[in-house]
């Protein structure tokens, strides 16, 4: 999806925050009515009743019925869609939507008759919003052709953004028959397996600095203070900074990848259940919560799995997810696993063989001859296996 940032006056802005609320009412009005399903019960009301009682509460409140119908239609829109997934079980279950924090909602329609967009100059454009008029947009790229619908969305440091559906083209491969291994790390984001070393980009140390002292003060605001409010914009303020800079490079590293690569392969990691809180409860409290917590904190700001969701939209189809067993403790040279062989974080010594390399190449070198022996099983029998012993002396020769 293109997305452009918008900037409205005050006046359209405040317009803009009461179609976020009636979308963030009818959601979780929807929410709520599922909620209340229990075994027995009968069935929650689906999308044609609701769109039924919504009509009867904007013949009944006023507030309501100002608002733009066509915000309040589809949230239960995207509600309905939002359940099917849940259904299908690619999401999870649909939950409440809270102000500052899920601001946003949808448009779909005819372009010229429900919205339209309009480019001014060189870099400014103009879209219309319904019961808010012609808001003007930042024009960083062509609007793509096709494109029946458009999301409004606000973010917690009060940047608004607008989002045209459209699927783009896909990167087309270089076909040079080459492929590559990444294997994805905390202190070295993305390890490719022709040796190079990515990093994400974070916050700058004087930035980190100043995070850490806005939220002592965070922590010392008392609530619903105006105190509070200032403390917390600036503090997502520095979060949409850091995003910003992790997203720039995700998007920046999966097209060079696609376009320098026919074949790449990733390890198949659960994340989410990788950052899970090792908190425990109150029965059974976890154990070392907060190295965990600094862990799982390390592999968001890496940006892993959005890495791998823009690879696979850039280049479907040639992006191989491989199984992460003794991908770090086996030798990319003569295939022993050994778990002694990784020294450090990041050295790997073979006792074997004596192959040594930094070991997160060492990896991602594996995932890369993982690839290839799936893409070989596949396409037929393949003639080399993968080779699980214990090492071996190396023997010299006198």
């Amino acid at each position: 999806m293109p997305r452009f940032r918008l900037q409205p006056t005050p006046a359209q802005e405040a317009a803009l925050l009461e179609h976020c609320a009636h979308a963030r009412f009818v959601w979780n009005l929807a929410v709520e009515q599922h909620s209340h399903w229990r075994p027995g019960r009968a069935g929650a009301p689906g999308y044609a009743e609701q769109s039924r009682q919504l009509t009867e509460a904007r013949a009944a409140f006023a507030w309501l019925a100002a608002g733009s119908h066509t915000v309040q239609q589809q949230a239960l829109r995207d509600f309905a869609q939002a359940m099917a997934d849940f259904f299908n079980g690619t999401h999870g279950r649909p939950s409440w939507r809270k102000a500052g924090r899920h601001e946003g909602f949808r448009i779909v329609g005819v372009r010229g008759r429900q919205w339209d967009v309009r480019r001014l100059s060189r870099q400014v454009g103009e879209v219309r919003i319904p019961k808010v008029g012609w808001v003007r947009l930042r024009w960083s790229r062509p609007i793509p052709d096709g494109v029946k619908s458009y999301r409004v969305t606000r973010d917690r440091a009060g940047r608004w953004h607008v989002a045209f559906a459209a699927v783009p083209e896909p990167t087309p491969a270089p076909g040079n028959g080459q492929s590559v291994g990444v294997d994805r790390g905390v202190a070295v984001s993305a390890t490719l397996s022709t040796g190079e070393l990515l990093h994400a980009p974070g916050l700058r140390p004087a930035e980190a600095k100043r995070l850490c002292m806005l939220q002592r003060k965070l922590s010392r605001a008392r609530h619903g203070s105006r105190r509070r409010a200032k403390v917390k914009l600036a503090i997502a303020r520095l979060r949409a900074r850091e995003a910003d800079r992790r997203k720039d490079w995700v998007e920046k590293t999966s097209t060079d990848l696609a376009r320098r690569f026919d074949v790449i392969a990733v390890e198949d990691l659960n994340i989410r259940g990788m950052t899970r809180s090792a908190r425990g409860s109150v029965e059974v409290p976890g154990r070392n919560v907060v190295a965990k917590a600094g862990l799982n904190r390390g592999i968001l700001a890496s940006g892993w799995g959005l890495l791998v969701a823009r690879l696979e939209h850039k280049a479907p189809g040639r992006v191989v997810k491989v199984s992460p067993r003794f991908t770090s403790q086996r030798c990319s040279a003569c295939g022993i696993v050994d778990a002694k062989a990784r020294k450090s974080q990041a050295v790997f010594a073979c006792r074997s063989c004596g192959y040594a390399a930094h070991a997160d190449v060492n990896a991602a070198r594996n995932i890369e001859l993982a690839a290839g022996r799936a893409v070989s099983a596949r396409e037929g029998p393949c003639d080399g296996g993968p080779v699980h012993r214990e090492p071996q002396p190396v023997l010299l020769s006198t």
